[in-house]
């Protein structure tokens, strides 16, 4: 028994002794753990202060936090409502940075709803941040908090007090600009110049610039845009777009004309072409480019703001794509020489104008187009004076021109083929009810009262002192004969050129033809004293043809003759080979009067009387002619010669004085 008790105790003994040896091996790595320990036991001794702050920031009894708990309640739910927008904002910025052409109504729906996000959280981050301003005093007051807790809480609070960052970290002003992006895409895409068609005379009116469903989403931006207070760069992104479309329709026109110089206006001899083609741009550019700027910019601005949001908008537009240029150029026409034909280059202006009064009137008529108005006024002042100067001085200088000597030829006046010319075409029905139009307004200004005869007295007068005129041009030539011609020419032209015009209904069928009677009347008087006095030098008084001396007598007397006629007739060959019969109709009747006073007579003459001469050595001295080269030579007189061209007409196809007379009559027309 004694020996089954000894394993036992050693069994016990050896159990024993392994346990002090595993709590000695514990206690060593507790002892070696501690030593490591140490100094973070320091660094969290050290830190003990601001975490119990941090872990129990509220001391106060359980009473004081009851009585606190409705503030603090009061405090946090406004914060938290904010923060929940907030939350939604954050939410929406995926969105609003994509590209809003993909769906533009869905993009301005999410953009609206940032913009009411950013509205609640305007109004109430101030306040919610007020709300936990108080509570944070309330906890310091009633020293419900650690000092330290608190005095973090008030500067987080100062931060959020003092912070400029915008609400929305940005997001609401990237989406404008994505939008403005839109705006000018929109504009781009659709929009492309304008051609100037015409179908016969009319021009015809294109579409709308841009289309219905466009307008429709520009408004839409533009909605936006002004409830963000952007709307002037939106107008701005417009009006550049609309000003350069419109500006690549006018290059298609080539108004390099409009900006010519004074200096070069008075050497342009087709300035008449000009002033055509500035009537039909500036009325294209007007009725149809303008017209449909006007329309677009009320479409497109009229319910993003007040309407002198878009007429500024079109003024712009108007004031960048040329039209003052087209005012520019009607002043530098204004301001050129003045002479009769710029007359009617002011009427033609003046007429432009006014056909355009009603259009200008609608279009420009708003304060944001004061200076198209005010050089509109001008222009139109300058022209109404300019034509009515002179208009009034046409009489002084047609007078003037009486001292000049009357033409060399015989042939009518350039003054009086451009003053019968030019008054035709004053009235008619180009020009009569323009100029009547301009006198009627020079004289309201005036205040005078415009007589309907005013226009008539001055055109009556005018051909009066035409008619003194060649009056006395006919009293200086020297050669009787010449003055005749003269006269001849002028009555007639008078006669041929003013029947069945404006001019030759308004002086009477009466006083045609007394011009066509004193026609008659001078051409018998000069073919009787010209050449009316030849036949009778081939008189047969003493030509008795018998034999011997007789014979011989009557040779000497036909040569005697002959020769005086050989002699007259040379001379006055010579003299009138330089005269002018202007009217060719006329040349060949007088021409034909001649032959028939001469031809038959020497005719006759060298058949009964020639045979005698012929005969004789010396007859190339005395029979020069033959009745055939009499008639030819004398068929071929009066004719216009190529350095004195008249070719002026009262009219081209349209009515106006032609670019003959311009060139021509560039200056005030002198006699010849």
């Amino acid at each position: 028994m004694e020996e089954d008790s000894k394993p036992k105790g050693l069994a016990s003994l050896l159990a024993a002794r392994r346990s002090l040896q595993a709590s000695l091996d514990r206690s060593r790595a507790l002892a070696s753990a501690l030593d490591r320990a140490g100094p973070r036991i320091g660094e969290i001794q050290q830190l003990l202060p601001s975490l119990e702050a941090a872990v129990r920031p509220i001391r106060a009894r359980r009473e004081a936090l009851v009585s606190a708990a409705g503030h603090i309640d009061r405090a946090v739910g406004p914060a938290a409502a904010v923060l929940k927008v907030f939350d939604a904002v954050h939410g929406l910025e995926h969105s609003l940075l994509a590209d809003p052409r993909t769906d533009l109504p869905a993009y301005l729906s999410l953009l609206q709803r940032l913009e009411e996000a950013l509205r609640f959280l305007s109004d109430n981050c101030s306040l919610a941040v007020q709300w936990l301003d108080d509570i944070v005093d309330y906890l310091s007051d009633h020293s419900l908090a650690d000092s330290r807790f608190v005095s973090l809480l008030k500067s987080s609070l100062e931060s959020l007090k003092s912070s400029s960052a915008p609400l929305d970290g940005g997001l609401l002003v990237a989406a404008l600009d994505k939008l403005e992006g839109e705006f000018r895409r929109l504009l781009d895409d659709h929009s492309s110049p304008l051609a100037m068609t015409s179908s016969g005379d009319d021009m015809t009116i294109a579409p709308s610039p841009l289309p219905v469903q466009i307008i429709a989403k520009l408004q839409a931006i533009l909605e936006r845009m002004n409830a963000n207070n952007r709307l002037n760069r939106c107008v701005a992104i417009y009006t550049e777009v609309r000003v350069s479309i419109v500006q690549a329709s006018l290059r298609a026109l080539d108004l390099g004309y409009l900006e010519i110089t004074q200096a070069e206006f008075d050497h342009v001899q087709s300035i008449q072409a000009h002033i055509d083609k500035w009537a039909r741009h500036l009325e294209f550019s007007v009725k149809h480019l303008l017209e449909a700027e006007y329309k677009l910019c009320a479409d497109v601005f009229e319910r993003a703001g007040p309407p002198e949001l878009w007429t500024g908008c079109f003024a712009e537009i108007a004031a960048q794509t040329g039209i003052l240029a087209f005012l520019r150029f009607g002043k530098t026409v204004t301001e050129s020489k003045k002479d009769p034909i710029k007359l009617l280059k002011l009427l033609d202006i003046f007429n432009s104008l006014n056909k355009l009064r009603l259009d200008f009137n609608r279009l420009f008529g708003g304060k944001a187009c004061a200076d198209i108005q005010n050089q509109t006024r001008d222009l139109i002042k300058r022209v109404i004076n300019g034509a009515c100067e002179i208009f009034g001085e046409l009489l002084v200088q047609v007078e003037l021109q009486r001292a000049n000597p009357p033409p060399s030829d015989g042939g009518v006046p350039r003054l009086i083929s451009f003053i019968t010319n030019y008054c035709n075409t004053l009235l008619g029905e180009d020009y009569r009810p323009v100029l009547t139009l301009v006198l009627v307004i020079q004289r309201s200004w005036e205040q005078k009262k415009f007589q309907d005869s005013l226009l008539i007295d001055a055109i009556l007068n005018i051909m009066k002192a035409i008619e003194a005129n060649f009056e006395n041009w006919s009293k200086l030539y020297a050669d009787t004969t010449l003055s005749y011609l003269f006269m001849m020419n002028t009555h007639w032209h008078f006669f041929k050129n003013l029947k069945g015009t404006k001019l030759g209904e308004l002086l009477g069928d009466t006083w045609l033809r007394e011009h066509e009677q004193y026609k008659d009347y001078y051409a018998n008087f000069f073919i009787r004293e010209s050449w009316g006095k030849l036949p009778s030098l081939l008189s047969r008084d003493g030509l008795i043809l018998l034999s011997g001396g007789g014979r011989a007598t009557a040779r000497d007397l036909v040569k005697k003759r002959l020769k005086a006629f050989n002699e007259m007739f040379d001379e006055m060959y010579q003299k009138q080979s330089s005269w002018v019969i202007s009217d060719n109709d006329l040349r060949v009747k007088i021409c034909q009067l001649v032959v028939q006073a001469i031809v038959p007579v020497y005719r006759s003459y060298m058949q009964n009387y020639g045979p005698l001469v012929e005969q004789d050595a010396s007859a190339s001295k005395y029979v020069k002619y033959t009745a055939e080269g009499v008639e030819k030579m004398l068929g071929s007189l009066f004719q216009h010669k190529p350095d004195r061209s008249m070719s002026l007409r009262s009219r081209q196809t349209n009515g106006k004085v032609s670019p003959a007379m311009i060139s021509k009559h560039h200056t005030t027309p002198t006699v010849v």
